[in-house]
């Protein structure tokens, strides 16, 4: 597994996406919740991710209190070095309730201070430079280790960290072959500026890694951009990915995770649905494409890129 430093936090490329734990609409089931999830994290830690993502709206709020019960049971070498981040949704960005927010997040996974808190949304109504002067406070108090933002132009990113008066450690956007445009501004801000991207649906909610039905998950087909839900597009880039996985003895959705962490300061967090897809999605960290097969991946991606 390959890290990179983001003010003081060693991360991996590859995290564990946590927006599955508990929450029906993904169609895994109770069994899931309660046995697999746990034991998910667990192995998680154990092949050295320490990027952990989830959400209080995961659930809403049953990905975190998975996590916080299954945290106590990790020996403490592995527990300290995960990074558990979480998010909240700025509806009423006033402090007090910002405040509230953040102890339930902080209840429901069990620590008396936040790892990293990102902003999930920006709210439409409100800048974000409001939004984060209601965060101000609780980095002050430690409450909150590292403040970040999710889907945030780079525009807004910047005004964040310049009403935090503080660094905004990280953007969560949606990030892959078929989502492209980050790789444009986001991408190089974080590698100027220390900071990370961290990508979340990096298969293109499993179209990359050659899923095809979604029967009982209709809400993550239609996430996925409409260029790549069909034409010759999306075949072109799913022949390169088999073609190069074959070089690597890797699988397509292995190359499209490498493709994504090969940016600079770019972090990727897919979910997981068993253990083997755990380990296959956290080898992808080490594999390493050769500059002829990044410049292919990036020709074909071209053409899902949004103007």
């Amino acid at each position: 597994m390959r890290y990179i430093e983001i003010d003081g936090m060693r991360l991996s490329r590859i995290g564990l996406g946590t927006w599955q734990f508990g929450t029906r609409e993904w169609g895994y089931g109770e069994a899931y919740a309660s046995e697999i999830a746990p034991a998910l994290l667990r192995r998680a830690a154990e092949i050295g991710i320490t990027m952990i993502d989830t959400a209080e709206g995961y659930g809403p709020g049953r990905s975190e209190k998975i996590i916080g019960a299954t945290l106590p049971g990790l020996p403490p070498e592995l527990r300290d070095g995960l990074t558990i981040a979480t998010k909240f949704t700025p509806i009423a960005p006033a402090e007090p309730i910002v405040e509230r927010q953040v102890q339930g997040c902080m209840n429901r996974l069990g620590v008396d201070a936040l790892d990293m808190l990102y902003v999930h949304w920006k709210n439409p109504f409100v800048s974000a430079g409001r939004v984060m002067q209601a965060v101000r406070p609780l980095v002050r108090q430690g409450l909150v280790k590292h403040a970040a933002v999710s889907n945030f132009t780079l525009e807004q990113w910047q005004d964040a960290e310049a009403a935090l008066r503080a660094p905004v450690v990280a953007n969560q956007v949606k990030f892959s072959l078929v989502s492209p445009n980050p790789a444009a501004d986001l991408v190089p801000y974080a590698a100027e500026t220390g900071r990370a991207v961290v990508a979340y649906s990096p298969l293109g909610q499993g179209l990359l890694a050659g899923r095809s039905d979604w029967s009982g998950a209709t809400f993550r087909k239609m996430s996925i951009p409409k260029a790549a839900r069909d034409g010759a597009a999306i075949d072109l880039l799913r022949t390169a990915l088999a073609e190069i996985a074959a070089t690597h003895d890797a699988t397509p959705g292995q190359v499209a995770l490498a493709w994504v962490v090969g940016h600079p300061n770019t972090i990727a967090i897919p979910g997981a649905r068993t253990i083997e897809q755990l380990e296959q999605n956290a080898a992808a960290g080490d594999i390493e494409l050769a500059a002829d097969e990044t410049a292919r991946l990036d020709e074909l991606s071209a053409a899902f890129a949004t103007r």
